[in-house]
């Protein structure tokens, strides 16, 4: 095979492994499939019209001519008869316009939808023709990282996370691929391989400038995988931070860590801040709004709260409606709506919303809904100046009601939501409280009301947070912090009382400016406690004291009444015939958060909280012992051959060293195992030989290479006796009518392995154990014999499809 269909195969394959970030977008490996089906109709084009030496032109729309081919017949329109139609090209013009319209309502990873497949293939395929043209035409190969690279882009422009390693570092490796095929590719057509002082390099010994060029790639390919980690990112606005949680499926550990920020952290900074910073202004129709709210943490462990990354369906396939639940125990809720305006002070990733919101629109982006969490969030879109419209529910339901809420079944999937860390203080306490209670409810508004002044609790800015357990404990101890304290606090106490709760982070309803218009600054920063009810939902408690907070809603709540008031009033409990028209509780949430499968990811079921185990330190382990084991597969390699020709060398009867030579042999009729035997020491003496780089002669006979063996490494003793032996016994082997038996030969291997690697310096012993090169000479002879072979079969079926060429038909009938 040509070096430049050689170069056209290489760059295909280097094109695929480029498009390795993809796996970041798409859910299953559909579009793999296609791409590998549509890269090797391209290329074998591309080798047909090389083997008949087209011109360039040609090359380049045989090989578009392949894609469109392909396009056709991955996504038929049904109308096609082998060859593209006229309806083809209207069919691929729908699903360029379907693919628009699916990045604007779903999230990544993405499912697989038509559009967005088409433009992965027809965008891989594109870049496959323009790498062979830069790799085999122009013989640009460098230029061809350009268009990878803007495969990679894309993952990184559209991901809601940063992009994982590994997929990098697999195009990188492709494009490295590449790199080196067109340098060797040179390098064979200018004949042998020097030094830059003229010496020809050996059989062992890899070319200097090559491997100049490895070093700096790994050193490049290790910057780039490394350096983002240890480089602090950039904050663009509030609480941008709250929605950068890491990628996976796993709960967040709450304190940072794993690329996951922390939620306490980034309220803590925004209430402390110097100036009033306006944020939102927000129009709604309900008298007595409550809470506007963006983000939750749910995992409590000895870190704290964390979150889990949100995971739904995109804003345009519409949100679950609660009145379609089943089971559920209100009969009353008010429909509402508002608008929602946002600053450019306000830059983050998750929208504010009213909770259970039924519509949004004018939102301009691409967003997705959790609808477990309750939060609409993007991956690529920021709420920057967006002004969008929400229509929402506000149940109406009483303290009797809430009081009557059955308590969840032990297996129940919420009951994950009252997974804790264990604190014997807690728990005291919580027993205290909840002794002879005997409703949930009851149980949570005996945790609430103990967070009162009675019991010394008061409201501070001046105390400090990241939300670590510890310092939640420690808050039940010394009774003085803000809302964060509060919120986390409350939780992890219903959540020993057996209870789901879980923190809701958000904006109070903010200064009211007339005409339902209200305005929000960073001073309405918010978190309360959310409780789950069975047939109610998540319902709200905001334990902290309404005088330290703006905008509180806590005053005008009847299930969870302001316990410093004077006169408790709100707190009795109304008859089963009063409504409470400012309830926030789930009007149709029975049996879990929205069961109706309605816009819902199925993928995004609420995971088991108690597991809170942070895996990232174990796969960091897991993958530096798979980077060792593959870095140990040579040497281990060279340890079973080396075992393997030691067992095969095992002597019959031992043979005598003389001054002259060899005596006293033993000469049996197995003369044929005896021959194997001294091929396979010697055998393992040269490969000892290119090991510890000792110059390897192919035209020197056996007793010629242990002589210049002994003379060059200066060996003594054993060492020489043992070259002696393993010359005379090969030499025999080759030459004489009875070989040597009964020789010590895996004895003196040793002995002559031993007197080598004394002779060589410590690097030199070092890659001989751990890299030995003998192992790499082999196997790039095994794929040299390979390729060739495979040219061999190439080159035959080249010239059968010759006998078929037009031409010979033409110049046949002149």
């Amino acid at each position: 095979m040509t070096g430049r269909r050689r170069l056209g195969l290489v760059a295909a394959g280097a094109t695929l492994l480029a498009a390795a970030p993809l796996t970041a977008i798409f859910e299953s490996w559909t579009w793999i499939a296609q791409c590998v089906l549509a890269v090797a109709l391209i290329e074998g084009a591309a080798v047909a019209t090389r083997t008949f030496r087209f011109p360039t032109w040609a090359q380049a729309a045989s090989m578009t001519l392949a894609l469109l081919l392909a396009l056709t017949w991955i996504f038929p329109s049904g109308k096609e008869i082998i060859i593209p139609q006229p309806d083809t090209f209207a069919h691929f013009a729908d699903l360029i316009r379907q693919a628009g319209e699916d990045t604007r309502a779903y999230g990544v990873p993405v499912p697989d939808r038509d559009g967005l497949l088409f433009v992965a293939v027809l965008g891989v395929g594109s870049v496959v023709i323009v790498v062979d043209l830069l790799t085999a035409v122009f013989r640009r190969p460098a230029l061809a990282g350009l268009p990878m690279l803007a495969i990679y882009s894309i993952p990184v422009a559209v991901y809601t996370d940063s992009v994982p390693a590994i997929p990098f570092v697999i195009g990188a490796a492709g494009f490295m691929w590449l790199l080196v095929a067109d340098n060797v590719d040179r390098v064979r057509r200018f004949g042998r391989r020097f030094t830059g002082d003229g010496r020809d390099v050996d059989v062992w010994e890899p070319s200097p400038l090559a491997a100049a060029g490895r070093r700096i790639g790994i050193a490049g390919m290790l910057v780039a995988v490394v350096l983002p980690l240890a480089v602090p990112t950039v904050e663009g606005g509030l609480l941008t931070q709250l929605t950068q949680s890491g990628a996976g499926s796993g709960p967040g550990t709450g304190n940072g860590n794993g690329g996951r920020i922390n939620l306490f952290a980034s309220l803590s900074g925004q209430l402390n801040h110097t100036t009033t910073i306006p944020l939102l202004k927000v129009t709604t129709d309900e008298p007595e709004p409550f809470y506007l709210r963006f983000a939750i943490a749910d995992v409590l462990t000895d870190n704290g709260f964390g979150n889990e990354s949100p995971r739904g369906g995109g804003l345009g396939l519409g949100l679950p409606d609660p009145r379609r639940q089943v089971g559920t125990r209100l009969s009353t809720y008010t429909e509402h709506r508002a608008r929602v305006e946002v600053t450019n002070d306000l830059q983050q990733n998750m929208a504010p919303l009213y909770t259970y919101p039924t519509t949004v629109t004018n939102l301009k982006g691409s967003w997705a809904y959790d609808p477990n969490q309750q939060v609409l969030y993007s991956g690529r879109t920021t709420t920057r100046g967006q002004q969008y419209d929400v229509t929402y529910l506000r149940a109406r339901y009483t303290t009797e009601e809430l009081r009557r809420a059955p308590s969840l079944a032990p297996d129940d999937p919420l009951m994950a939501y009252t997974a804790t860390p264990g604190d014997a203080t807690v728990e005291t306490e919580v027993a205290r409280l909840t002794n002879g209670k005997t409703t949930d409810y009851d149980k949570v508004r005996a945790i609430y009301n103990w967070f009162s002044k009675e019991n010394n609790f008061r409201y501070s800015l001046a105390t400090q947070t990241t939300g670590k357990a510890s310092e939640i404990a420690d808050f039940l101890t010394s009774r003085t912090g803000y809302c964060q304290q509060y919120a986390a606090a409350m939780a992890w106490m219903v959540r020993a009382a057996g209870i789901p709760a879980r923190v809701a982070f958000g904006f109070t309803r903010g200064t009211a400016v007339g005409d339902g218009v209200y305005e929000i600054t960073n001073r309405n920063a918010h978190a309360w406690t959310e409780v789950y009810f069975q047939g109610y939902g998540w319902v709200p408690f905001d334990a902290t004291p309404a005088a330290g907070v703006t905008g509180s809603a806590r005053s005008n709540s009847t299930w969870a009444p302001d316990v410093d008031r004077p006169t408790p009033t709100a707190s009795t409990s109304t008859g089963p015939g009063s409504v409470v028209p400012d309830s926030s509780g789930d009007p149709g949430a029975a049996n879990g958060p929205d069961k109706s499968g309605i816009g819902e990811d199925p993928a995004g079921t609420t995971g088991d909280a108690a597991e809170t185990t942070d895996w990232t330190g174990l796969w960091i382990a897991a993958g530096i012992a798979l980077l060792i084991a593959l870095l140990l597969v040579p040497a281990l390699r060279r340890v079973l051959v080396r075992r393997r020709r030691h067992a095969a060398t095992a002597p019959a009867a031992p043979v005598v060293l003389s001054a002259d030579g060899i005596t006293d042999l033993t000469v049996t009729a197995e003369t044929g195992q005896a021959r194997e035997d001294a091929h396979a020491a010697w055998d393992e003496l040269i490969d000892s030989m290119v090991d510890f780089q000792v110059r390897v002669d192919p035209t020197e006979t056996p007793r010629v290479t242990a002589q210049r063996l002994v003379r060059d490494l200066s060996l003594t003793g054993d060492p020489a006796d043992a070259a002696t032996l393993l010359g005379t016994a090969e030499e025999r082997a080759r030459y004489a009518r009875q070989p040597l038996q009964g020789a010590e030969l895996t004895s003196a291997l040793r002995r002559i392995r031993s007197g080598m690697s004394g002779a060589a310096s410590r690097k030199v012993r070092l890659r001989a154990t751990l890299l030995p090169p003998s192992v790499l000479l082999s196997w790039r002879r095994d794929l040299a014999e390979w390729s060739t072979r495979t040219a061999e079969r190439l080159s035959g079926l080249r010239e059968s499809l010759a006998r078929f060429n037009p031409r010979r038909l033409l110049t046949r009938t002149r």
